[in-house]
């Protein structure tokens, strides 16, 4: 049996969502996002006039997917930016 020390240990204030929106801020935007464009597509539903179905709600995907591409995209450039190119410290790192 695996021990207690082996479980990851979560804030008690803090959720885990939360806790994983500060590491990645971009995940909740792609959510946020594909949510919204989801919405649209619903309310575009009523109005889109000789269009097919299978027609519209492929394109509704390929909205959603887009926007969560380009969020993870946008989220990957932004961790570079902190990893590889963001200005250090230098006294942070001698403790």
């Amino acid at each position: 049996m695996s021990s207690n020390k082996d479980l990851p240990t979560y804030d008690e204030n803090e959720s885990k969502f939360m806790r994983k929106a500060k590491e990645s801020p971009f995940v909740p935007i792609g959510m946020a996002g594909c949510a919204a464009v989801v919405a649209f597509g619903l309310w575009r539903l009523k109005s889109r006039g000789d269009t097919k179905m299978s027609v519209h709600l492929i394109h509704m995907r390929v909205g959603a997917q887009g926007f969560i591409v380009g969020a993870m995209t946008l989220g990957v450039i932004y961790s570079m930016y902190k990893q590889y190119l963001a200005p250090k410290d230098p006294g942070k790192d001698s403790k």
